[in-house]
């Protein structure tokens, strides 16, 4: 067993995104300041099975094995095999030129099939004694017949991310037993709480990152997961209930740097968690 210094010394030689609590005192620098979805954003995971669908660094896998849950899956590809550093300065020189990028890039030029990126889960994996499984593939591809089925699937952090969102939650709803989580990235534009609307953004004009694509109004959000298959969605964190200002993102559950782009004075953006029952 590590001490607590070697634990510290051996985690901070890693990247982390959120700040796991690995024991003895010891947490891991994430560069994620949160706040993160807690138990009471979760359906009871009590003896379920779960899939943690773009897992990263496996905070919420981890979260669901402490809250009980009897199986864990985490699924990932595109953070634990892509170059992020070569390709965020490949994304830098395409906004110097103006152009977009060539997202197929992330898979030829920019992969890494030893999987640098898995390298911090894995060691929080063992630090913690963990049970969870893991599995690489892109959610968005891979045959679902392989991945089976989970009584609770976490969509956390990546609806945004797809460019073709409602067939992302048709895939979703295929592997769904019970209750999908989906936490994304939402608006609220005021005098339209109740329309169904997208952002589409193409050229890394939300957060500064071109791997943002559509951003939903809650209703739209709701819309989409019943299209997909889902037979009630409930809003577990909707609009923040104050007045939007220009060019505002609002931080309810929020990981999003002040660079938006929109002058439209009516539009808040702010981090949306609904759990779509199938």
């Amino acid at each position: 067993m590590l001490s607590a210094d070697e634990l510290r010394s051996r985690a901070d030689s890693f990247g982390w995104f959120h700040p796991i609590d690995l024991g003895q005192g010891v947490t891991t620098h994430g560069l994620s300041k949160g706040p993160f979805l807690g138990p009471e954003h979760m359906p009871d995971l009590t003896g379920r099975s779960v899939l943690d669908i773009g897992a990263w660094d496996g905070y919420y896998s981890f979260q669901a094995e402490r809250l009980g849950a009897a199986r864990i899956m985490a699924l990932d590809h595109y953070v634990w095999g892509v170059d992020m550093g070569a390709r965020q300065v490949y994304w830098a020189e395409c906004a110097e030129a103006g152009v977009l990028p060539d997202h197929d890039r992330d898979l030829t030029d920019f992969w890494m099939p030893d999987l640098p990126g898995r390298r911090a889960f894995d060691f929080a994996r063992e630090a913690l004694s963990s049970k969870v499984e893991a599995t690489v593939a892109d959610f968005a591809t891979v045959d679902l017949a392989t991945v089976g089925t989970y009584d609770v699937v976490l969509y956390l952090g990546v609806l945004y991310h797809m460019k073709e969102p409602l067939r992302a939650l048709e895939r979703l709803h295929t592997v769904t037993d019970e209750v999908a989580v989906i936490e994304t990235q939402a608006m609220a534009v005021r005098g339209m709480e109740t329309v169904s609307l997208l952002q589409f953004f193409a050229g890394g004009d939300f957060a500064a990152d071109y791997g943002n694509w559509f951003i939903p109004t809650i209703e739209a959000l709701h819309q989409m997961a019943r299209a997909a298959g889902f037979t009630r969605v409930e809003t577990v964190v909707g609009p923040p209930a104050v007045p939007p200002g220009p060019n505002l993102v609002r931080r309810a559950l929020g990981r999003v740097p002040p660079v938006v782009s929109t002058n439209h004075p009516q539009t808040t953006y702010y981090r949306a968690v609904v759990h779509a029952f199938r």
